[in-house]
């Protein structure tokens, strides 16, 4: 009796430890936060995250793909985190309470499949002057706020929601949607930043620069004045031509010395494949060089789209079928390695 009690200790024993060693306590993700420059679970373990952007939930369900299955397939090319592209017209559109249960559901699914979650508020233009690229992006100051007031209240306590990522694409498009500042685009990032944290959520915000999310030169002498957040680029193989490195480095990969840095999209399009546009055309040249910088500085990062019309797409069909973009990532995501 002793023998089998002291194996059953043992047992748990090990048990325990490999929950820890995944980053989960009981069956739940384990909270996420920012130490230096890394994510850090909370047993300190460092986490870089490898992952996939979803299109948008009302898109998805509108056309009934919003579904479990959909994550199981993330899950199975090797994702650890997915993001959730919320447009400000769809939020409108489907109201907060549907649109919600919408957000409850997918969170549901990526917890149990062991996936952390962004949710993106994708718009993209200039949020000063309240212009945009795009009808689909339009916003305001105040219905931002309220979209982070929202989400912080309501996910305050469910660790597998990691990160806000609180304006997907910020541009002035050369002067056509007006001008911005970085001190003044600071400003409104700093004001979303309070209006989480005074909802005690833990979530961590995610902050792009401009260029459309590529350029964040300006947090080398001015940073977002904030604790515990991180930053974004989504640096495209056209935003630069080769060789990428050493400017990648210039213009945005410096802050992971510092920071954590997430490249929320990456991604490409072969020239005569469907749905290629600026600033997307590449070729796997492309991915290997992103996927190794990345690997490199442990820097985070997250492929655009899984999705058979957005563009770039991964898949082709809902056979999940992988487009030429599609058949690299995936081989990389399965690896875990680079």
């Amino acid at each position: 009796m002793k023998t089998s009690f002291y194996a059953i200790i043992l047992i748990v024993f090990c048990l325990v430890l490999e929950q820890r060693a995944h980053g989960q306590s009981a069956g739940k993700l384990s909270r996420i936060s920012v130490q230096g420059n890394k994510f850090v679970d909370a047993f300190g373990k460092v986490v870089v995250f490898r992952g996939l952007n979803a299109s948008d939930p009302d898109k998805l369900a509108r056309e009934g793909r919003w579904g479990r299955g959909y994550f199981e397939e993330m899950k199975k090319w090797g994702a650890n985190i997915v993001r959730f592209p919320v447009h400000p017209t769809a939020w409108r559109s489907q109201g907060e309470k549907k649109y919600l249960d919408l957000l409850n559901q997918g969170v549901q699914w990526a917890s149990e499949l062991g996936m952390y979650v962004i949710i993106d508020w994708h718009s993209i233009g200039n949020l000063r002057t309240e212009m945009y690229q795009s009808p689909m992006y339009e916003t305001t100051k105040k219905e931002t706020f309220e979209f982070w007031r929202t989400m912080s209240k309501h996910f305050k306590d469910q660790p597998a929601v990691a990160f806000f990522e609180l304006f997907n694409e910020p541009t002035v498009y050369n002067g056509q949607l007006g001008t911005c500042s970085w001190s003044q685009w600071k400003e409104l990032v700093e004001e979303a930043i309070t209006i989480i944290r005074a909802h005690g959520c833990q979530a961590i915000p995610l902050v792009a620069g401009f260029n459309w999310a590529y350029d964040l030169t300006p947090v080398a002498t001015e940073p977002i004045n904030a604790e515990g957040i991180a930053y974004v680029s989504h640096p495209y193989p056209m935003k630069r031509e080769k060789p990428w490195e050493d400017k990648w480095t210039t213009d945005w990969g410096f802050v992971a010395e510092k920071y954590p840095l997430m490249l929320t999209e990456i991604g490409f399009c072969g020239a005569d494949e469907k749905g290629a546009h600026i600033p997307v055309i590449g070729d796997e040249s492309y991915g290997e060089a992103i996927t190794k910088y990345c690997k490199d500085k442990g820097i985070s990062y997250v492929v655009w789209v899984f999705d058979p019309q957005w563009s770039p797409m991964l898949f082709s069909d809902w056979d999940y079928t992988p487009t030429r973009q599609g058949r690299y990532f995936k081989k990389v995501l399965q690896e875990g390695q680079k």
